[in-house]
Order: structure tokens, then C-alpha cells, then sequence
């Protein structure tokens, strides 16, 4: 199955539950090709829209643009065209540009544009890197609004203008007035995805803001619960979603809130708590300790 085209990327993730598989290591930290190659396998004979290869979630900050390019080969060779492969630029304008140009060699679907490193910018200068990425690739390119990249409703505007292949703004901000400008300003020129850790705890409100989609972390370690949520979200199912939040989501946020970084460990930790293969965080993250790891698996045995 060919690439699809930045016309046809976000309607296609617009559709669905999306999710960011996490990155597999072997005991030395480095890549486990074949332990990520099977998790992704496992994850896209669900009803997912699309996978977000090295993105958050996958620990992409803590990668090489070389490991980076092999973890999107990967994820591209397993889902075999059944499963849109979102690859992530990263870091400055420049490495950002290279890592695209990379993703639409490997066979991606889109890229998602993360904030740039360490970098405190300007709405111009923000534009004017989204421009750049955007102008190196075919592909659809997905805006993440979050720490010092995120930005308002006229910056969006401006970048989309700029940028024809800009299909998609995420939101890792949780602003509700800023969010509803964006859609009222935009509206069906973008895909808008939901992007805050831990997405489903904002999933519902969201939906009244023309956000159709979100990337669920949990995913990883319970996709039948994760699309049982997510359809719960899309009917508007309200008891069904609170039962959830009550009797997983919330106790999850109590283990995941405890220390600097665990959005991304807890996940991994997920997999051992259901019987999956997984892996240690690499650093500077830190792995849920022994006692936090059996509070997580009676949890996870709750909702399987």
C-alpha cells in the first residue's frame, strides 16, 4: 500500500483512536528491533487509526535521528501499509527538516512536528519553522502545540496559510478558550487531535471542540479497554466514560503523577503489568519501582 497523501492523511487519522507505541531496548538501552516489530504487530491488528512511531511516548527525545529513521523503518515494515506510520521531526529547524526528509524516504504517512529543543521562540519564528519542515516534504505534517511551541489561533492561521501540507494541530496544552479559537478560526481546514498526557482524561470535553481524535498512551498495554473508552467518547456515552475514569483512569493518574517523567515509564510498565514484553526508560527517565510496578499490575488486571 503506497503513502497516503497529505489530503487524505487527516481525514484518515481524524477517524479513529490513535496511540504512541513505545520503544522496545535490550538490556544495554540500545533499539530491540524485533521486540518493537512485534508490538506493533500486536497493536495494529486493533482498530487504530494511525501509530506514532519515536514519538513521545516512544521515548523519541532520548533517540538518534539514526535510531529515530530505524524505529520508523521498522514500524512501517510491520504494519505493511494496514496502519497510517506518523514519524516525528524533533529538535531544531534544520535536524527537524533532515528527520522528514528521512520519514518520507522510510514510507511514512505524515510527520509530527514536535516543539523545537531548548528554544524559546517567537510566533514568527515558530511559522516560519513549521514552513520549513513542511516545505521539505509531500507528506502531512501535524503541528504539536506544547511547552514553547505552543501558540494561538492567528499563529495557526498563519502557519496553515503558509503551509498547504499543515493538516493537523495537536494540542498538549489544555487551554479550552485557546482550543475553542483555533477551531472557530480553522475549522475544518484541520484535523485536530487531542495530545495532553494521558488523553483520555480530556477526551470528552474535547469532542465539543471539534477534536475527533486523541493519542492514547494506555493503548499500549490495554487497546481493547482504550477503544472501548474511546468509542464511549465518540457516542457521547458520558456514564460509560466516568465509570472508566473512576475505576482505572484516575488511580493510573495517581501512580503516573508521582514523579518527574512517569507518563512515559507507566506505560512501559503497562506491558509488564499485562504479560508484554517490554523494556527500562532510558535515561533521564526513571522506571515505577517495585511496589509502584505491583500497584500497577493489580490495576491493569482490573480492566483485562
Amino acid at each position: 500500500m503506497s503513502q497516503l497523501s497529505a489530503e487524505e492523511l487527516g481525514p484518515a487519522l481524524g477517524r479513529g483512536l490513535l496511540s504512541f507505541p513505545v520503544t522496545h531496548f535490550d538490556a544495554e538501552l540500545d533499539f530491540d528491533e524485533r521486540a518493537y516489530r512485534d508490538h506493533i504487530g500486536w497493536l495494529s491488528r486493533y482498530e487504530v487509526a494511525g501509530l506514532f512511531a519515536a514519538g513521545g511516548t516512544g521515548e523519541g527525545f532520548a533517540l538518534t535521528s539514526a535510531e529515530i529513521d530505524r524505529v520508523v523503518r521498522a514500524a512501517v515494515a510491520e504494519t505493511a501499509g494496514r496502519v497510517p506510520v506518523i514519524a516525528p521531526a524533533t529538535a531544531g529547524t534544520r535536524m527537524a527538516v533532515e528527520q522528514a526528509r528521512a520519514a518520507e524516504a522510510a514510507g511514512a504517512d505524515g510527520i509530527l512536528l514536535m516543539p523545537p529543543y531548548l528554544v524559546e521562540a517567537s510566533p514568527d519564528g515558530l511559522v516560519e519553522h513549521v514552513a520549513q519542515v513542511c516545505a521539505a516534504t509531500s507528506l502531512g505534517v501535524i503541528f504539536y502545540s506544547r511547552a514553547n511551541a505552543a501558540c494561538d489561533d492567528v499563529t495557526v492561521a498563519r502557519m496553515a496559510e503558509r503551509s498547504p501540507n499543515l493538516i493537523g494541530f495537536k494540542d498538549g496544552v489544555g487551554n479550552i478558550e485557546s482550543m475553542t479559537r483555533i477551531y472557530a478560526r480553522m475549522g475544518d481546514r484541520l484535523t485536530y487531535i487531542g495530545g495532553l498526557p494521558t488523553a483520555e482524561t480530556f477526551a470528552l470535553p474535547y469532542t465539543e471542540m471539534g477534536v475527533t481524535t486523541y493519542s492514547s498512551a494506555i493503548f499500549n498495554f490495554a487497546p481493547e479497554f482504550a477503544l472501548d473508552f474511546y468509542r464511549a467518547v465518540r457516542a457521547r456515552d458520558r456514564a460509560t466514560v466516568y465509570t472508566h475514569l473512576r475505576d482505572f483512569v484516575i488511580p493510573y493518574l495517581d501512580i503516573r503523577d508521582r514523579r518527574p517523567g512517569y507518563a512515559v515509564s507507566i506505560i512501559k510498565a503497562g506491558l509488564t503489568a499485562g504479560g508484554r514484553p517490554s523494556s527500562r526508560v532510558r535515561p533521564p527517565l526513571t522506571d515505577l519501582t517495585e511496589a509502584e510496578l505491583t500497584e500497577l499490575t493489580t490495576l491493569v488486571k482490573t480492566i483485562a
